[in-house]
């Protein structure tokens, strides 16, 4: 059985392997450039690598919710990992297509998805708590919404993002910058 490159024409091989080559570059520098490694971490500091993020990050850095957890805490399934980041590479394929084509609305809200994941997440620190306040055990966000009970931030409204955080709530908002990607040997040559 012949081989794909020995069957194509001589004339064709050369620019397949310059486009192939072109496409795997592009490809590695736009990785490279939204810092999609930063994802893979619990570092709060990468979802400010989008700036529509900030109000949310600075309403969370202000929040009770700061010393003790981090956006995966309550973004992301904890109880697989696999699972935790399936959802967070499906979440974060939304996000970048819908701020992409500059579609995100001013006041960004979960979705189904993530409020069942929040919602899990709430009940799964705040056990005792809840087990002391709800006798007859726990609701899901489904439930919640179709009025079998309450969501935690149905009561909780300020927490940890506030009812107020919004795109256009904090425009000056002090977020850390996220490090610039472009290598100091390239910032030397440049000059700067």
């Amino acid at each position: 059985m012949k081989s794909f490159l020995s069957r194509l024409p001589r004339v064709f091989v050369v620019p397949l392997f310059v486009v192939a080559g072109i496409a795997v570059g592009l490809g590695a520098y736009t990785i490279y450039m939204s810092r999609a490694h930063s994802y893979l971490s619990d570092d709060p500091s990468a979802c400010i690598n989008c700036h529509i993020m900030t109000p949310y990050y600075q309403s969370w850095m202000h929040s009770s919710h700061h010393q003790w957890t981090t956006c995966n805490d309550c973004h992301v399934p904890q109880d697989n990992i696999l699972k935790g980041y399936a959802f967070k590479a499906m979440d974060g394929l939304y996000h970048s297509a819908v701020f992409t084509i500059k579609g995100e609305p001013q006041v960004i809200r979960p979705r189904e998805p993530s409020n069942n994941v929040i919602m899990d997440n709430c009940i799964r620190c705040h056990t005792q708590l809840n087990q002391d306040f709800v006798k007859t055990g726990m609701i899901t966000y489904t439930q919640a919404r179709d009025g079998e009970g309450k969501a935690c931030w149905d009561c909780h409204r300020n927490v940890p993002h506030t009812v107020v955080s919004n795109i256009a709530s904090s425009p000056n908002a002090i977020v850390p910058l996220p490090k610039s990607p472009v290598p100091e040997w390239l910032k030397k040559a440049m000059g700067e």
